[in-house]
């Protein structure tokens, strides 16, 4: 059992998985849990999505962490992809005296750039560019859903690799084989009509979809996919900049572990803006979020110890 006299809380509530680390005063991660999707996009008010997923994961890391039934934490801060200031389902229900709930994109920021200021990537599921200081006020840029945007996404890389198999199918065009395989495979499907069907009747999740991202960046026909998310996102980011954002940019995300991909953006920013900085993520998101907590404690953390 730890002996701990101030225990604080960072969680990262994703499209794909939520994820809670729980610190102690001096920087020490006590414990890490895990639990499903936290974001709210098409939940009812009778949703507890937000809800369980914030709670279940705190869950997890406190059984991890060995802590007595019913710790209280004296901060915990949770970042929610999409989170716009409201919660349309059930209220989370978390024991911290200080709960601060906010978008995902503050909380990469934090994880990938330390604290320093500067601008954040964020390739996962969806889709952002961030920065808290440009011109002295934070400035969002993309990250408009999976409908609308999140180019450079696994969810929006994904399908426009299935849609590309699926016009090939409907031209006859037979050079794509080698990839339509694979997609059927990974879905355990008989056909690509039969992986439209299952999304568009909600049996097949959007996490479930954009985890065939994966798999589609083995295939070179699907490369320009990536290109064109890539240099939109790295756009994104020397716009940023250009607003007064510092020159520096951390990369976040799941489709950040593509390397040709990181390489992309990092080549189109050095090209339109020389000099910028390119970081690698620093810390995983959640651990971004417990970061924040000690900020909110006024807690000068410098740097976090597993």
């Amino acid at each position: 059992m730890f002996a701990v006299t101030r225990l604080l809380a960072g969680i990262d509530g994703g499209q794909s998985s939520t994820i809670a680390v729980i610190g102690d005063e001096s920087g020490s991660i006590l414990g890490r849990g895990v639990s499903g999707p936290a974001d709210e996009i098409g939940v009812t008010a009778e949703s507890s999505r937000l809800r369980d997923a914030l709670s279940f994961a705190l869950e997890d890391a406190s059984r991890r962490a060995r802590l007595p039934s019913g710790s209280r934490f004296e901060a915990i801060v949770a970042g929610v992809s999409g989170y716009n200031g409201r919660v349309y389902g059930r209220s989370p229900q978390l024991p911290g005296e200080r709960f601060l709930l906010l978008h995902d994109a503050p909380v990469a920021h934090a994880a990938a750039l330390g604290g320093k200021p500067g601008v954040v990537i964020i390739a996962g599921t969806g889709s952002v560019v961030y920065t808290p200081d440009a011109a002295g006020a934070p400035l969002t840029l993309g990250g408009w859903g999976f409908l609308f945007g999140d180019e450079g996404s696994a969810f929006r890389i994904a399908c426009d690799a299935l849609a590309m198999l699926m016009r090939a199918q409907d031209d006859a065009d037979a050079s794509f084989s080698e990839e339509t395989r694979a997609a059927i495979e990974f879905f355990g499907t008989e056909s690509l009509r039969q992986i439209g069907r299952a999304f568009y009747r909600g049996e097949l999740a959007r996490d479930r979809l954009a985890a065939f991202a994966q798999v589609a960046l083995r295939f070179e026909a699907f490369r320009p996919i990536a290109e064109r998310g890539a240099d939109r996102l790295a756009a994104l980011a020397v716009n940023a900049i250009r607003a007064g954002a510092a020159a520096r940019v951390g990369l976040s995300g799941g489709v950040m572990r593509d390397k040709r991909f990181r390489e992309r953006i990092a080549d189109a920013i050095a090209t339109a803006m020389p000099g910028t900085e390119i970081a690698a993520e620093r810390y995983e998101p959640a651990a971004g979020a417990l970061l924040l907590a000690y900020r909110e404690l006024g807690l000068r953390v410098e740097e976090l110890r597993e």
